[in-house]
């Protein structure tokens, strides 16, 4: 097997390993850890502490370590959440939130990095186009790594299901459900209550294990980057500082597009989490029981999969105005992708942090009514992001237009 390929296949099954077990716990935290929202609060906790990371951390780790060591370290980020979920309080839960909230965007840019100097590295040898070889390799890590959230929940709903008593939920428990859900953390956890701890240790031991997995195949089968390679990215990394990458950020406001974009970015956060922190909590695990969450969400997993590759193939006849996804950022700010998508970053993450934070405080009526609210804002803006395309170049497409007056930054992967 060729060497890259070979590296490519390490950091995407490690990837799936690590997800497999991050992803399901997110799904369950609602519920799991419903005493007085601390399940959703760590959740919030751990998207404000992303916010963070992103902003300097990457870099720093990067140069300091190599892309390797930075994956491996990271991803024992998220062992430490996992391992703070079987003595699950405020003492364990929130801390372990922040340390795998600063993990997280290091991880993924060194993901990101790695995966671009492989695909530069043998683009050279075998005199291909560099670019080609590099959406090869993320293909093949995303067709890998998708899969990490069917997995993930297929473990809790089959190891949950062995429970030896079965919720049986009463007409006035049902009140509690749904939309005018109750606030009570009781009449919320009726399917979850009644889970032995046996079950969530060998849960949460399973997902550790699987994080611990992923950790060893990356220290093991994954080889450190040349030394030359390295260097020319160290480059790259050292050219923007910390203030120069915050300031670029906020400056990138002037840009009207990318402060009409605003709502739609948080509306992708707020959609997120009220899916995980909210509609598995009120609605499944309330009225059917904790152990049905996994096959819900790998009902949601798979649909969205098969809607993004159906989706993809519309969009080729009916263009981006009626289909568009997160490669919108790319097309619309294509000469500063950086500050576009530390943009994106950071109003999305924004939303997660709200979405979480209100989880416990307002009814699921209320949280919807704003869900819809701020789609129908991300409708209108959208279209006047598209009406000012078409306004400020008439008769050229927009993916093509030069934007005049703002200065190329590096293109670098998000």
């Amino acid at each position: 097997m060729e060497r890259n390929l070979k590296n490519v296949l390490v950091i995407s099954f490690g990837f799936l390993l690590l997800f497999t077990a991050y992803g399901g716990l997110q799904s369950l935290q609602s519920s799991l850890n419903s005493e007085e929202g601390l399940g959703v609060t760590s959740l919030s906790v751990l998207y404000a502490a992303l916010i963070l990371s992103s902003m300097f951390l990457p870099p720093i780790l990067i140069k300091k370590l190599g892309c390797k060591w930075t994956i491996a370290i990271s991803m024992c980020c998220y062992i430490a959440f996992s391992l703070g979920n079987f003595y699950a309080s405020w003492y364990t839960l929130i801390p372990t939130s922040v340390i795998l909230g600063l993990g997280g965007a290091p991880l993924w840019s060194a993901k990101c990095t790695y995966l671009t100097i492989a695909g530069t590295s043998y683009a050279e040898k075998a005199g291909k186009n560099a670019k080609d070889i590099i959406n090869q390799y993320f293909g093949v890590f995303f067709l890998v790594f998708q899969s990490s959230g069917i997995w993930g929940n297929l473990i809790s709903s089959l190891i949950l299901s062995q429970s030896s008593t079965k919720a049986n939920v009463s007409e006035e428990d049902l009140v509690c459900c749904g939309a005018y859900n109750c606030l009570s953390d009781t009449s919320n956890t009726t399917g979850s209550a009644k889970l032995s701890n046996s079950l969530i240790y060998t849960l949460l031991g399973v997902y550790t294990a699987s994080g611990v997995l992923a950790v060893l195949l990356v220290i093991i089968f994954l080889d450190q980057i040349k030394s030359d390679q390295a260097e020319t990215e160290k480059e790259k990394l050292e050219a923007p500082s910390f203030w120069s990458t915050f300031l670029a950020t906020f400056r990138h406001l002037k840009d009207k597009r990318q402060c009409l974009l605003i709502p739609l970015t948080m509306y992708s956060g707020f959609e997120q989490g009220f899916l995980s922190g909210d509609y598995t909590k009120v609605y499944v695990t309330c009225a059917l029981g904790i152990q049905y969450i996994g096959y819900m969400m790998i009902c949601f997993a798979a649909v969205n999969s098969l809607c993004s590759l159906l989706f993809g193939k519309i969009s080729q006849f009916t263009g981006r105005k009626l289909l568009f996804a997160l490669g919108l950022y790319g097309i619309l700010f294509e000469k500063h992708k950086e500050a576009a998508f530390a943009n994106y970053r950071l109003w999305e993450s924004l939303g997660f942090v709200i979405a979480f934070g209100y989880s416990t405080k307002l009814q699921a009526y209320i949280k919807l009514y704003i869900l819809l609210s701020v789609l129908m804002l991300s409708m209108v803006t959208y279209g006047a992001v598209e009406y000012l395309e078409v306004k400020s170049s008439p008769g050229t497409p927009p993916a093509t237009k030069k934007e005049n007056g703002v200065p190329q930054s590096r293109e670098t992967c998000m």
